[in-house]
């Protein structure tokens, strides 16, 4: 299953937004390490589901009012402090948990509250913008230890071979998650033979593998409390995707949703009042309401989409076996939705269904169409495909 990680400093709410996204029961206060061992769970993300425009009048079964959420695994990691690739706080926990993560959702609190190591300190009193690069700064360090281990002897075996430079790193990078294309693609940027890197250049070709193995995406975090102009600057950043989020917020809409009181799907920029409320609920979720206006919504919903269809390019594909009623062997109408690569193709599915599909794969259909496609078809984002094969 495809993994996101949560990231950021002590106490900026990341527990909060694990909990939002997954319903998961988490330790949440307001001090720094509130979570010392790595939390996962299951989330989802939001995608439309094709089955109104395949014309299943009766629904799919699988989506919420013509919405389909597709499970990811989220990882809520130790906090982060500065220094933190020098083992200085859970450093070592914390880039541990992250090896997996195709992506970071770094959670930032927006509203100042924390200094640099988490601690409280009173709303606004922390600038939120400083916060932003150090995450991207210590993975980038980590990465640099890490290559930089036996770099003399990687050097020396390298020349000696006389290859190319991606087999002796990958051997080198493989255990942090760093996969042969991030190294292909960085070498490509740097543009000189490493025999030549002085320092520097190392550090360079670091940073460059943390940010195609580690893309981020930035969750500005107790947006309901932070003051406006530290949201704005945050918003203004170049370079830099931010998502004004209130982790608390969802968990409220989540809660009332479960409970009956509200109609609400993770995602939805408003929500519908269902069942009988207190005068308290009632102001309280008018509140909800009022920021889910200003900002769109809750935001957390959004950076899971944004980091998995934006950052990693992702797309859904949903294989069937019947591709005139778009079912399985049971009859299941759209049983499954797979996460899969842009620039996937017919094949790739194939294998991804079954190796032994795969490895048997005669063509696919597309059930939308009916028309045969090719091995090397390029699937698009929401396609309906069969497989055929000689299994």
């Amino acid at each position: 299953m495809l993994s996101v990680g949560l990231a950021g400093k002590p106490n900026s709410g990341k527990s909060t937004f694990f909990k939002a996204a997954t319903l998961v029961d988490v330790a949440i206060a307001n001090y720094p390490f509130t979570t010392i061992d790595a939390n996962h769970g299951v989330s989802y993300v939001r995608v439309k589901c094709p089955c109104k425009e395949l014309g299943i009048a009766e629904g799919c079964g699988k989506c919420r009012d013509g919405v389909r959420f597709v499970p990811i695994e989220l990882i809520d990691v130790a906090g982060l402090v500065p220094d933190a690739h020098l083992g200085k706080g859970l450093g070592n926990e914390f880039l541990d948990s992250l090896r997996v993560a195709e992506a970071v959702i770094h959670v930032l609190d927006a509203s100042g509250s924390t200094d640099s190591e988490g601690n409280p300190i009173g709303l606004g009193n922390h600038d939120p913008v400083g916060d932003v690069k150090f995450l991207e700064y210590e993975i980038g360090m980590w990465l640099y230890g890490i290559l930089t281990r036996n770099w003399s002897k990687l050097m020396r075996n390298y020349g000696a071979m006389g290859g190319k430079p991606e087999q002796i790193m990958i051997d080198q990078m493989g255990g942090a998650g760093v996969l042969d294309n991030h190294i292909r693609r960085a070498l490509t940027e740097m543009k000189t033979d490493p025999l030549s890197w002085d320092e520097e250049s190392v550090k360079k070709f670091a940073t460059l593998l943390r940010e195609y193995s580690k893309p981020m995406i930035i969750a500005a975090n107790k947006a309901d409390i932070a003051p406006r102009e530290f949201v704005d600057r945050l918003l203004a950043m170049k370079d830099e995707t931010v998502i004004p989020v209130s982790g608390v917020a969802e968990i409220a809409l989540r809660m009332a949703e479960k409970a009956g009181l509200i109609k609400y799907n993770p995602g939805d920029k408003d929500f519908e009042i269902k069942g009988q409320l207190s005068k308290a609920q009632e102001a309280g979720l008018e509140k909800i309401r009022a920021l889910m206006k200003q900002f769109g919504g809750t935001g957390v919903q959004d950076c899971l989409n944004r980091a998995v269809f934006d950052l990693l390019d992702y797309i859904v594909l949903y294989p069937v076996e019947d591709e005139n009623k778009f079912t399985d062997k049971n009859g299941v109408i759209l049983p499954d939705a797979f996460l899969m690569k842009k620039g996937s193709t017919a094949h790739d599915l194939a294998f991804r269904v079954h190796s032994d599909i795969g490895e048997s794969f005669l063509f696919a259909i597309d059930a939308k169409s009916k028309k045969r496609l090719g091995e090397k078809y390029e699937l698009k984002d929401g396609d309906v495909i069969k497989i055929v094969s000689t299994k």
